[in-house]
């Protein structure tokens, strides 16, 4: 009997990482509604603690209270490694632990591990999260040593570091959350080279993915990319080429964004302004001052999000690649979807379409909820909101913080469903088909 039971509430790899970022959430609310945690002594409301905890560990960057102001260090810190567990994967830490006190990766921890690295296989599993953890913390370490450069001179040397290294792990994480105060995010750094680039680069080395940085490290004995690395590079370049001179188009004579900067403050904010959205929520320019072309850009960028396998969320670029791979095999008439002369299985066509639909569906059903819990709200503000908890950005309009009760934990479901949702439909997507011998009639409909 007792056998059946343990059978029966077996959880499967799936729940296992679900259940890991609640109980990883849950902790770190609890850990923020310390009075320790903040810098007047006061317990911070549990559900506003729960907000920033879901936040961070889903590396979103959506907060109802000022993270630079409101929270001690203790808080801050309590952030800082809810979005590192976030970002990575609480697997990568476990099996961290695991190789440092040399306890054995059983088959089933390498099931769940799969599942969280979106690995093709079992096989060099262990490997690849030692290869992990060493490229995060070595680009991490050289991402704060240049944010030093320019932090240390302005808030010396303690704080100096401590703010290189929070914002060195936010970026690569693509979470967004800051240290500045006020919920000003980096716009006093617009022109500032270093800072700007250096997150810039961040935010796209974390959003590429680990897969992907591996083949590029080994290229040059596997002489040549995977057709996914290849995709991977070449939508995320168009994307960040294209958004850029799009927002330096639409911004460059609002007075409310770019309109009094210098040329190069321009440039450098409309770089920022196309690759922050994927996905990480860091800001050099007024988002609710944007214009409505430049805000629905945003959008757009924040839906599609970074890559397979990575820190980033949305429906992933080679999502939308081959979204619209599989568009002009139609207009050209071809019958296979091809792609760098690889021809694309028609199920992988299949689950990109799904994931879409299934994250514009969320998308629009969380707008519709928070049309009702947050009377008086655009639609505008509702959508930018719902997308960008979604997407797992963490940008806002200026929503988050008028948030009802309702609302935050509408939001804060959201962030963990973006966080876990597409994962979990993609590892379910992919599951062997149950064969089938039988095969119905085919019958054409109208369609168009």
């Amino acid at each position: 009997m007792k056998i059946k039971i343990f059978k029966k509430f077996r959880l499967a790899p799936v729940q296992i990482l679900a259940l890991g970022f609640a109980v990883v959430i849950f902790i770190g609310a609890i850990l923020l509604h310390l009075p320790i945690a903040t810098q007047s002594g006061e317990i911070t409301p549990f559900i506003d603690c729960l907000f920033v905890s879901t936040s961070a560990t889903c590396v979103t960057g959506l907060i109802t209270v000022d993270t630079g102001t409101h929270w001690s260090y203790f808080g801050k810190t309590v952030i800082m490694f809810l979005i590192e567990i976030g970002g990575l994967g609480f697997m990568s830490f476990a099996t961290l632990i695991a190789l440092i006190l040399g306890k054995k990766i059983t088959l089933k921890d390498r099931l769940v591990m799969q599942e969280a690295m979106n690995s093709f296989s079992l096989q060099g599993l262990v490997k690849l999260v030692r290869y992990v953890l060493l490229f995060t913390f070595s680009i991490q370490l050289g991402g704060a040593l240049l944010l030093s450069t320019q932090f240390i001179p302005e808030f010396g040397l303690a704080k100096g570091i401590y703010y290189s290294i929070f914002h060195s792990i936010s970026a690569f994480c693509n979470a967004g959350f800051d240290l500045f105060g006020n919920y000003q995010s980096v716009t006093k750094y617009y022109d500032n080279t270093v800072v700007i680039l250096t997150i810039s680069s961040l935010i796209i080395i974390g959003g590429l993915g680990f897969y992907v940085w591996q083949e590029i490290y080994n290229f040059k004995t596997l002489k040549k990319l995977s057709l996914h690395s290849k995709i991977v590079l070449s939508v995320t370049t168009f994307l960040i080429v294209a958004g850029a001179i799009l927002m330096f188009i639409l911004e460059y004579n609002n007075p409310g964004t770019m309109k009094d900067m210098s040329f190069k403050g321009k440039v450098l904010s409309s770089i920022f302004a196309s690759v922050s959205p994927r996905t990480a929520g860091f800001n050099s320019i007024s988002t609710s001052d944007m214009t409505t072309a430049g805000t629905f850009l945003t959008i757009i960028l924040m839906f599609i999000g970074g890559s397979s396998g990575s820190t980033a969320g949305g429906i992933k670029v080679t999502t939308a690649g081959l979204l619209i791979l599989a568009v002009m095999s139609i207009v050209k008439g071809r019958e296979d979807v091809e792609a760098f002369k690889k021809r694309i299985p028609k199920d992988t066509i299949y689950k990109s379409l799904a994931i879409t639909v299934i994250g514009l569906g969320l998308v629009i059903f969380v707008t519709m909820v928070l049309s009702i819990t947050e009377a008086g709200a655009s639609l505008e503000y509702l959508l930018y909101e719902a997308t960008s908890a979604f997407a797992t950005v963490g940008l806002t309009l200026g929503l988050t913080t008028k948030l009802s009760f309702a609302g935050k934990i509408i939001i804060a479901f959201t962030m963990y469903a973006g966080r876990i949702g597409p994962l979990t439909l993609f590892l379910a997507l992919s599951r062997k088909k149950a064969s089938s011998n039988i095969k119905y009639p085919e019958e054409k409909i109208l369609v168009g």
